[in-house]
Parts: C-alpha cells; sequence; structure tokens
C-alpha cells in the first residue's frame, strides 16, 4: 500500500464505531497487513503479547486496548512487558476507543489524543508498511490526505464524463483541476471571504444530487474572471457576486465544469472541508500532479522525498553562498542592503520543471534569506523585491506546467503571510498577475536564452493567457541588468536503448563534429545545452543517473563540456532519489554542478559529508579532469584478458545437461568432442552447460554422427544465409567463430554480476572448461591476478569506468581491466597475493556445493570467506598505500592518480 490508500484506511478505521477485540486487527491490516497474516495472529500462531487481549507482531507493534481512563496503564504495562523488548517491537499503543496513546520504542517520540484524531497521526506509524522516510511524509500528511481525496474525485468524474477522459479534453480537465486547487486554497487562507466560502456555496446551491453542481461551479468561476463593475452586464448571479475578481487568466477561456455525479459532489465538498491551510506547495504540485497522471496514480503520495534531495541542489547551486554572505554581513545595513538588491536580480530557471518543485523551494528558500535581511535592517513588513518572474522554467505538458505556476502563486501567498502578515499579504495577492514565466514546450527544441535571458529588456507586452509566455525576449518586460542566473532540475534519464526516434532526432541536434550520439543517454542534451548557455559566465547543477559519470558515457558527454574551460564545482555522488515523474522512478543518482568559472574550493557530498578538493573530475571524485578511455593492451604489468569463445551458431554448440546425456548414450564416440562451457549465469549460479568442442582433425567423426551433422549443417546455413557477419567460418561449421583456451587454467570473470555483490564474482577453471562469450577470462596466468580481479579496489574501478547495465557491474577488458592502474609489483607482492587467493579458494570450497551467488549473498557471506577476502585487501591495499584505504573515495583518487601518471594523460591530482 502507498500513503494515500493507507491514510484513507487509516481514516476509515477511525471513523467507525470502536470494536475493542477487533481494533489491533483493523489497525493493522489498515497499515498494509495481509488477510493471512491478521488471520495468524487473531489466531494466536504468531501473535507474541503477553498482555491479556494484547496483540504483538513481532519487530512491529505491541497493541492493547483497555478499560475507560485506563489508556495511560495500559501504555504503562506495553512499556514494561518483556516481550515488548524480546520481541523488538518498534511501537507501543494503547486505546479505549477515547483516548489513544501511542510511542515509538526506539525513538521515545509519543503520541497523545483523540481517539477520533489518531488518523492525523497516520505518519507516525508507517514503518510498519516498511516506508521509512517518516519524517517527510508526516510534514506533508495533510498533501497526501488531499492528494487521495483529488484523486477519487479526479477518477470519479472521468468515469460521469467519458468524453473529458478524451486526449483533446483532458487539458480542460486538469485546467478544471488546478481552478479547484485554487479554489479551495483561498477560501481557507482568506483570500476570499470568510463569509462566502467557496464549498460551503457549492453545497448550498447544488442539488443533493449533484445534477447542477457543475452550473453553480460555472457560474462561480465565470465571477472570478469578471471584474467587479462588469458583473451586473454580465449576468453574474447575487449568491456569486460576493466572489473576488481574481483575474491572472486563471479563470479564463473555456470555463466549461464537467457534470457531477452525487458520488462526485460528495467528494467536492469532503475536500473542501479540509484545512487548505496546510498545502505545502513544496510537494504538493508533484503529488497533484500524479492524480492527472495515468501512468503514475498507482505511486500516490510517493513523492516525498523531494524537499530534501531538491536541497542537495540548491545549497550548493547559489543558496549556501546567499546565506555566507548573510552571515558575513552580520548587521551592516549597507551590506544587507546590497544583499538583497543582488538576490532581486537572481533568476533561477529549470529547463525540466515537472509541477515546479526545484522553483518553489528555491522561491522559499530565498524569501527567508530575504526576510532575515529585513529584520535586521528593521523593515519588517516591507514588500517583498523577489518577483516571481524569476522562477522559470519549462515543461514538456500542460498540467504540470499550470501546477508549477499555480505552485508559485501559493508559495508567494504564504511566504508573504509568514514575513509580514495575512492583512498585507491579502491586500496584495488579487487580482493575480498575468505574467507567466511557465513555458509549455520540449526544452530541447526551444531557445533557453529567449525564455530566461541573463538580461533583460524592456517592452511592454503581457500573456494573454495563464500558461502561454512569450518567448521571444523583445516581448518581456522585465530588467535584470548584472542579474546572475542559475540552471537547476531533475531533466528525463532515458537510455540510448529505450528513446524514440523523436528523442534520437533531439539528440542529434547535439552532435558535435563526428560525434556519434546513437549510445548517449537523453540527459546529455540538457547538460550540453546548460553548458552552451553559461559560455560566458553563470551556473547549472542537475541530478541525473550515475550513469553519465560512469563507463562508455563519460567520454561521450563530458569532453564538450571540459573543452568550454567550464569545470566540475560541486558533485554529491550516488544516492537514492524518488521523484515525481515515473520516468523518475526510484534510483541511483548523482548532482552534478558546473560552472563557467569557479573560484576557491570545490566540494564533494557523500551521505551527509562534505569534503573540500581542489578539482572534480568527471567520476566525481577529487583528481583532475581525466576521461577514462578504451585501451586495446593493458597499462599495467599484467597478463591479457580476452572475451570468451563466440559460437555464432543460433545455440546448435551448444548443450543441456540433459541433450548431453542423450547424445553420450546413443554416440559414446561423441565424448572426446564435448567439453563444459561457462559464461556469466553458469558460473554464478552453478549451472551445467555443455559445448560441442570440434577440432580439424575431429570434423569427419563430427558429420559422421546425424544429430552432430544436423546441427552443424543448420550452422552451415545460418552462416550462409542469416548471420550478420556474412559467410565467415562457414567452411569450419563444427568451429566457435573465436576461438581461446589455456593449456592448464583459465581465471574467468562475468561479464554481468549483480552490484549488490561486496566482491566481483571471479574463479579459477579447469582446463578443459571452456569460457563463453558471456564471461572474460585470463588464460594460463599466475594466480595473483584473481587476487586484483577479487579485490575491493578492482570492483570501485570497474564500478566507475566500466559502468552498469541496468544496476549490474558490465564488466570490459578494455576498459576495466586494461586501464587498471597497478604499482610494480616484487616478487614477494605477487608471491602474496598468490596465497591470498588461494585462501579465496580454499574459503569457496569448505561451502561446496554453494554456488557464486550463494557465498557472495551480502547478507549471507561465509565468514572464513569474509576473511579471506578483507586479507586480500589488507595486502593489495599495502601495496598501493602502505595501509588501508580510508573508504571507496580515497581508493579511487589513488586509482585515478596512479592512472594519470602512468598514461601521461595529465599531471597528477
Amino acid at each position: 500500500m502507498n500513503p494515500v490508500e493507507i491514510e484513507e484506511a487509516v481514516s476509515e478505521l477511525a471513523q467507525q464505531p470502536f470494536d475493542a477485540g477487533e481494533f489491533p486487527f483493523q489497525f493493522l491490516a489498515a497499515f498494509g497487513n495481509k488477510a493471512t497474516t491478521v488471520t495468524r495472529l487473531r489466531a494466536g500462531n504468531t501473535n507474541q503479547s503477553d498482555l491479556s487481549g494484547g496483540v504483538l507482531q513481532r519487530s512491529h507493534i505491541h497493541i492493547a486496548t483497555s478499560s475507560e481512563n485506563q489508556v495511560n496503564d495500559t501504555l504503562t504495562a506495553l512499556r514494561s512487558s518483556p516481550k515488548t523488548a524480546s520481541q523488538k517491537a518498534r511501537f507501543i499503543l494503547a486505546t479505549d476507543g477515547t483516548e489513544f496513546q501511542a510511542e515509538d520504542v526506539t525513538t521515545g517520540e509519543t503520541i497523545a489524543c483523540d481517539y477520533a484524531d489518531f488518523a492525523d497521526h497516520f505518519g507516525f506509524f508507517l514503518p510498519l508498511a516498511g516506508i521509512t522516510t517518516v519524517a517527510q511524509i508526516r510534514e506533508s500528511s495533510f498533501d497526501i490526505r488531499a492528494t487521495g481525496r483529488l484523486n477519487k474525485l479526479y477518477v470519479e468524474l472521468l468515469r460521469h464524463n467519458p468524453d473529458w477522459a478524451k486526449a483533446e479534453r483532458r487539458a480542460d480537465m486538469n485546467h478544471f483541476m488546478a481552478r479547484l486547487i485554487f479554489c479551495f486554497f483561498a477560501e481557507d487562507t482568506d483570500i476570499f471571504h470568510p463569509s462566502y466560502r467557496f464549498t460551503s456555496t457549492v453545497e448550498k446551491m447544488s442539488a443533493g444530487a449533484g445534477d447542477n453542481t457543475h452550473e453553480v461551479i460555472q457560474q462561480l468561476f465565470r465571477a472570478m474572471n469578471t471584474p467587479i463593475g462588469d458583473r451586473k452586464a454580465a449576468g453574474i448571479k447575487s449568491w456569486a457576486d460576493p466572489f473576488p475578481y481574481v483575474n491572472g487568466a486563471l479563470f479564463s477561456g473555456n470555463i466549461d465544469v464537467p457534470r457531477f455525479s452525487k458520488i462526485a459532489r460528495s467528494y467536492l465538498i469532503h475536500i473542501g472541508n479540509l484545512d487548505w491551510t496546510r498545502i505545502n506547495p513544496d510537494i504538493f504540485g508533484s503529488m497533484i500532479q500524479a492524480v492527472a497522471d495515468d501512468e503514475e496514480r498507482g505511486a500516490l503520495g510517493m513523492h516525498y522525498t523531494s524537499v530534501p534531495n531538491i536541497l542537495k541542489v540548491l545549497n550548493p547551486l547559489f543558496l549556501d553562498d546567499l546565506r555566507a554572505k548573510l552571515e558575513e554581513a552580520g548587521d551592516n545595513a549597507r551590506k544587507l542592503l546590497n544583499l538583497r538588491s543582488r538576490m532581486a536580480k537572481i533568476r533561477v530557471f529549470d529547463p525540466a520543471c515537472g509541477s515546479g518543485n526545484f522553483l518553489v523551494i528555491a522561491y522559499k528558500e530565498m524569501r527567508a534569506i530575504e526576510a532575515e535581511i529585513n529584520r535586521r535592517r528593521g523593515e519588517f513588513d516591507r514588500k517583498t523585491e523577489i518577483p516571481l518572474t524569476n522562477f522559470r522554467g519549462i515543461e514538456l505538458r500542460d498540467f504540470p506546467a499550470e501546477i508549477a505556476r499555480l505552485a508559485l502563486i501559493i508559495a508567494e501567498y504564504q511566504c508573504d503571510v509568514l514575513y509580514r502578515g495575512q492583512k498585507e499579504a491579502l491586500a496584495e495577492f488579487l487580482p493575480l498577475d498575468s505574467q507567466n514565466w511557465i513555458t509549455c514546450g520540449n526544452a530541447l527544441r526551444l531557445d533557453w536564452l529567449s525564455i530566461c535571458p541573463p538580461n533583460g529588456t524592456g517592452v511592454k507586452v503581457r500573456a494573454d493567457d495563464l500558461f502561454q509566455t512569450p518567448l521571444d525576449q523583445s516581448e518581456i518586460d522585465f530588467e535584470n541588468a548584472g542579474g546572475e542566473t542559475y540552471i537547476c532540475g531533475n531533466p528525463p534519464y532515458i537510455g540510448d536503448k529505450v528513446q524514440t526516434p523523436e528523442q534520437k532526432q533531439e539528440l542529434q541536434q547535439f552532435r558535435f563534429g563526428r560525434q556519434d550520439v546513437r549510445s548517449v543517454d537523453y540527459i546529455a542534451a540538457w547538460f550540453w545545452k546548460a553548458s552552451e548557455y553559461i559560455r560566458f559566465g553563470g551556473r547549472f547543477a542537475f541530478v541525473s543517473t550515475n550513469s553519465i559519470c560512469q563507463g562508455v558515457q563519460v567520454p561521450l558527454i563530458w569532453p564538450r563540456i571540459f573543452r568550454t574551460g567550464q569545470s566540475i564545482f560541486f558533485a554529491h555522488q550516488n544516492f537514492m532519489w524518488g521523484n515525481n515523474a515515473s520516468r523518475n522512478a526510484q534510483v541511483t543518482c548523482v548532482i552534478v554542478g558546473v560552472a563557467a568559472k569557479v573560484e576557491g574550493p570545490r566540494f564533494i557530498y557523500s551521505d551527509e559529508a562534505r569534503k573540500e578538493v581542489a578539482e572534480i573530475n568527471p567520476y566525481l571524485t577529487a583528481g583532475d579532469t581525466i576521461i577514462v578511455e578504451r585501451s586495446s593492451a593493458p597499462i599495467s604489468d599484467v597478463a591479457v584478458m580476452f572475451g570468451g569463445n563466440i559460437p555464432r551458431d543460433q545455440g546448435n554448440l551448444l548443450l543441456s545437461s540433459e541433450e548431453m546425456r542423450a547424445l553420450l548414450q546413443a554416440y559414446p564416440a561423441a565424448a572426446p568432442m564435448i567439453r563444459p562451457i561457462v559464461g556469466s549465469a553458469e558460473f554464478i549460479n552453478g549451472l551445467a552447460r555443455y559445448c560441442l568442442w570440434i577440432t580439424d582433425d575431429q570434423a569427419d567423426l563430427a558429420f559422421s554422427i546425424p544429430p552432430i551433422a544436423a546441427r552443424l549443417e543448420a550452422i552451415r546455413t545460418y552462416r550462409l544465409h542469416g548471420s550478420e557477419r556474412g559467410r565467415a567460418g562457414l567452411e569450419t561449421p563444427y568451429k566457435f567463430e573465436r576461438t581461446i583456451i589455456g593449456s592448464r587454467h583459465s581465471i574467468v570473470v562475468p561479464s554481468v554480476s549483480s552490484e549488490r555483490r561486496p566482491y566481483l564474482p571471479c574463479g579459477l577453471l579447469d582446463a578443459p572448461v571452456r569460457v563463453s562469450n558471456l564471461a572474460l577470462a585470463i588464460y594460463d596466468a599466475p594466480l595473483w591476478h584473481m587476487a586484483l580481479i577479487a579485490s575491493r579496489l578492482h570492483l570501485m574501478w570497474v564500478a566507475t569506468v566500466c559502468g552498469k547495465m541496468k544496476t549490474d557491474f558490465r564488466y570490459s577488458n578494455t576498459m576495466g581491466w586494461n586501464t587498471f592502474p597497478l604499482p610494480k609489483l616484487t616478487e614477494q607482492n605477487k608471491a602474496d597475493l598468490t596465497r591470498c587467493a588461494e585462501n579465496i579458494l580454499l574459503a569457496r570450497e569448505a561451502h561446496f556445493p554453494a554456488t557464486i551467488a550463494d557465498l557472495y549473498n551480502p547478507e549471507a557471506m561465509p565468514e572464513n570467506l569474509r576473511r579471506a577476502h578483507e586479507d586480500n585487501d589488507e595486502v593489495l591495499e599495502r601495496i598501493y598505500i602502505g595501509r588501508r584505504f580510508k573508504n571507496d573515495t580515497e581508493r579511487l583518487e589513488k586509482l585515478f592518480e596512479l592512472y594519470t601518471k602512468m598514461t601521461g594523460k595529465g599531471k597528477a591530482a
């Protein structure tokens, strides 16, 4: 269950008559426990409680209902219960149906409220549903509740108005929802006069069956779009006349309203009776966007991590600098005035703005700084000098663009109330200004300089419609001479394999010289376009998947940025991000900030730590801006690693265990032509697979065995007619296209393996075992090579320079092995590493027949195997720096330093 569904279930439970015997089970069901789990608890099979009538779910919660006025004593009993501790219950909860008390045992945080109000605290218990980012959800509890109610209304209206669900009317439907949200907010914040509430007027003037609800709402919308002096002539109804003139084009244009069913009318009234003063525009925009997006509706309420993550972009981009200047100014009136004047000219531009989260948060943070300036200068009620028009965005879809504009309007009003008082905020709020700086369009096809120019002109033309911004800068009424522009956002991540033809074409327009952009991630276009924008000065920072700072993407994306003289001035290393669109599902992300000119230190952020460095490379570690490129031979003194054997056979040279046994049973003479073969899956999962390995002097024998001959003829036909390599290998259909084997042994490395494993899987194969093209191998090399591959150092290098396939490590001999920088080894070093490799193999052997997948499961890795790897890391890392590395960051910094020295591509960092 997602948070919206949980909130609805808990609210429904709170409204039902209290049943002391059933409440614990109903409560657990509301948080997503399956019926079978609840049934087992009810039967006592899994109930660990030691209190009469209590219910204890291990590792989760201990619940007990009490007699009237005994809630406090019952909670004390729960707290003192030995079972609460031994069963590791995180929460304790006691209620008598009138009073409700609960405690988080791990933090000591408590809840005490009326039973009827416990649903307001649903976020407190979300760990019961496996949702851990509770703090952000609790701060957004109203937004989650409102989103769920709006979703019900939206779905019901589309069901009752199927024509509004069609593509040509969906924009009208979304615009209608934006108008409703404004009305709900306006009536609870006294933007509408307290005597004339939107919700109560709809309830009073519309029939209970909902038949004329659309007419009532339409009349109210007409009033809000008609100046007071024009209302008589316009025929505005007397009951709608008290509503203010809103203007701002929010209610202009088509004011059709979908027809309401009785259920839809009920939903609307219920939504209107929520407390909309608690709306949080930081996050509400992305939630309401999900209501209107069919693909996202299943994830309602799951977008609560945005605010802290967005600040990871905005703080180092420019907010930290503003706060530092505020601290430096102290109470100096002149310095404070200069800072305020500077802030009035700062533009924040998000070219993939969605529902405006980045812009709203930037606006609110800047208003907070400005308010502190005004406080220090004794100008408490001073009108803000930070215009909404300085917060500009581009969004491909119309509804998110509309919500972004609305979210900024709400944020401005809330800031005015907070910093100046409600009276001043109300006096200046209406009518809304028709200026709009959220452009609906394709950011890769629009001219950013026309939408958000570094310096403005002064021709006075305004948009007629709320969301149709003039794109010609000569039409923009705003001056910003000497201002700063900061570009930020979370552009779409679309890998090269899933891009549409249109997206491929959009990337083509950024092709530089003979550069091939077919393998480039779609987000690269935003980096390139932002880099072009700041070529004469400025900064940008984007959230991206970490793929743009790994593997082949690095040499494809970053050279053209560095050629301009621009450099990375801050970076957030890998972290999980879940944001407001299906394209931005929970993924491993990085944040990269690029500046035209950097003065002073640069910073790398990892978790909550910040490290000051002299320079940041495109792999987001400290060091020169060097780019690791494929190498045809190892740069270190190691053996050559080859790709495995390529069959090019449509499976005819490969045999399952059953096929191998059947063939040998019928034709024992085939035994010398059968060998075990190992690829990534076989090596990691212990799967048995075989191949026909036929030498030239065995060819006649092979063709004399009918089932083998049939396979070889199929290969010959394929290579003659169907193979992408043409007629190569036509005369030797019994051979793999590429063959290479060892005489003593092979060190095998899977080409793809899970990132969850603490080490890269690798192993030693006997000479008869063949390696397929789904793995790589070093043939007849000394065993100390395996110690290198099995190390944490090599894992980090491969993860960084080879990149990933989805979330798995993608190994490459030309990128991962040939570029791996290794100090010159002494004979003693090699002997020590050989011993380490042997110990790893012996530790594995002790757990036979456990597979590599079993042994390297991070939750179940055997202790002796873990120790063997730790010893290996100890030995290897001392060869590099004389001690163990402190962390992975230090490992990568040393590797890049050594790579720089060994390749001569630049000075060491």
